[in-house]
C-alpha cells in the first residue's frame, strides 16, 4: 500500500511537471518590430509637437508703423514649415520721400520678445537729407502691451535720432 501511494505520488508529480506544448517560433512577435513601431510612433508625435507653435501664431499680414513716417505700411509673417515659432518676414512703409523696408527672419522667443535677423533699411528726409540708413544683424522687438504691439529695441538710427518702429497685431 505504501508502495502504491509512492507510485501514485511520483506519477502525479511527473504529470504535473511535464512541459506543455511549446509555442512555435513563428507565433512569437519579433521584438525588433515592436521597438521599431514604438520609435515610429514617438517620432511622429515629436514631429507634430515640433511643428506647432509654442507661442501665438503670427502668420499673416500686419500693420507696420514708424514715428517719422506718416501713415502705416504692412509687414507679412510667413511661417517656416517644420519650424516652431519661426517666420520669414518682409514689409514696408512709404510716404512721399520717406520709406522703411524690413526683410529677414523672425524667431518668437517669449510672449514678450521676438528676435529679428535681417536688414532694416530706412530713408527719412528729415535725417541727413534722406540718406539711407541700414541696420543689419540680429535685433530684438519687445512688447509691453501683452503682444498687441512689438517695438524695435535698437531705437537709435545711424543719424543719432530715435526711431519707433512698431509691428501691430
Amino acid at each position: 500500500m505504501k508502495n502504491l501511494l509512492i507510485v501514485l505520488a511520483v506519477t502525479a508529480f511527473v504529470v504535473s511537471c511535464s512541459k506543455k506544448e511549446a509555442t512555435s517560433v513563428s507565433d512569437k512577435t519579433d521584438s525588433t518590430k515592436i521597438v521599431d513601431s514604438i520609435n515610429a510612433a514617438r517620432t511622429k508625435i515629436n514631429d507634430s509637437i515640433k511643428s506647432k507653435n509654442q507661442f501665438k501664431d503670427f502668420s499673416g499680414s500686419h500693420k507696420l508703423t514708424h514715428n517719422s513716417i506718416k501713415g502705416s505700411g504692412t509687414i507679412s509673417f510667413e511661417k517656416i514649415d517644420g519650424e516652431r515659432d519661426h517666420y520669414n518676414i518682409s514689409g514696408q512703409i512709404k510716404s512721399g520721400k520717406d520709406a522703411l523696408e524690413i526683410k529677414g527672419f523672425m524667431a518668437v522667443v517669449s510672449d514678450k520678445h521676438m528676435n529679428f535677423t535681417g536688414t532694416i533699411s530706412q530713408s527719412i528726409s528729415g535725417n541727413e537729407n534722406g540718406k539711407t540708413d541700414l541696420r543689419k544683424g540680429t535685433k530684438t522687438f519687445m512688447s509691453k502691451d501683452e503682444g498687441k504691439t512689438y517695438r524695435l529695441q535698437d531705437m537709435v538710427n545711424g543719424s543719432g535720432f530715435v526711431d519707433y518702429i512698431d509691428i501691430h497685431f
